[in-house]
C-alpha cells in the first residue's frame, strides 16, 4: 500500500507539474507555478500521512484502500485551491502591471480568501466534520483524514504555496537559506 501510495502521489505531482506548466504557458516562468504547487502539495501530504500515523499509533487506523482514496482526494482538492489562487494571480498581473509582485500576489489572495472559505468551510468541511462525529467507526478515519487535509491544502495554498511563488520571483531564497542579503 505505501508503494501506490507513493506511486499515486509522484504521478499526480507530475500531472500537475505539466497540467499547470500548460495551463499558465502565457505566463512568464509557468513552470515555476507548477513546482510551488508541488511543493505545497508535499507539505497537505505529510500533514496527511503525520494525521495517519497519529491515527495509526492511538486508535488503530490503517493505511489501506480507503486511505488512498482519502489521499488523492486532498491533493485534487489541493491542487485545484493552488490553480484557483494561481489563476487570480495570473489574470492581476495582467490587469495591474504596474503593482509589485508581492502586492499583486497578496491581492489575488484577498480576492480569492471568501471562495475558498465559502467552497472548504462551509460546504466541504462542515460535512465532514458531521461525518466524523456521527458517521460510525468505519468512515470515521476517512472523514478525520480528509478534514485535515482539506484544512491544509487550504492553508498551504494562502501560506505556502503562493509566498513560496514570490520568494522565487523575487530571488530572496539567499536570504533564507544563510547566504544572507549581501550574497
Amino acid at each position: 500500500m505505501a508503494s501506490r501510495a507513493a506511486l499515486a502521489v509522484g504521478v499526480a505531482a507530475l500531472g500537475v507539474i505539466v497540467y499547470i506548466t500548460l495551463a499558465f504557458r502565457k505566463v512568464q516562468n509557468a513552470f515555476r507555478y507548477g513546482i510551488c504547487a508541488i511543493i505545497a502539495m508535499v507539505h497537505d501530504v505529510a500533514v496527511v500521512f503525520s494525521v495517519a500515523g497519529i491515527g495509526a499509533r492511538f486508535f488503530d487506523w490503517q493505511m489501506d484502500a480507503l486511505f488512498l482514496t482519502a489521499l488523492l482526494t486532498v491533493i485534487g482538492f489541493s491542487v485545484q485551491d493552488k490553480v484557483v489562487v494561481f489563476d487570480r494571480i495570473r489574470e492581476n498581473a495582467n490587469l495591474l502591471r504596474k503593482l509589485e509582485y508581492e502586492k499583486l500576489v497578496n491581492h489575488s489572495i484577498v480576492q480569492t480568501l471568501q471562495r475558498s472559505i465559502n467552497t472548504q468551510l462551509m460546504t466541504v468541511e462542515f460535512l465532514l466534520l458531521a461525518l466524523a462525529l456521527f458517521g460510525g467507526v468505519t468512515l470515521q478515519e476517512f472523514a478525520v483524514i480528509l478534514l485535515v487535509g482539506l484544512l491544509s491544502g487550504t492553508y498551504s495554498s494562502i501560506f505556502v504555496a503562493a509566498p513560496i511563488l514570490v520568494l522565487w520571483e523575487k530571488r530572496e531564497w539567499t536570504t533564507w537559506f544563510g547566504r544572507g542579503a549581501n550574497a
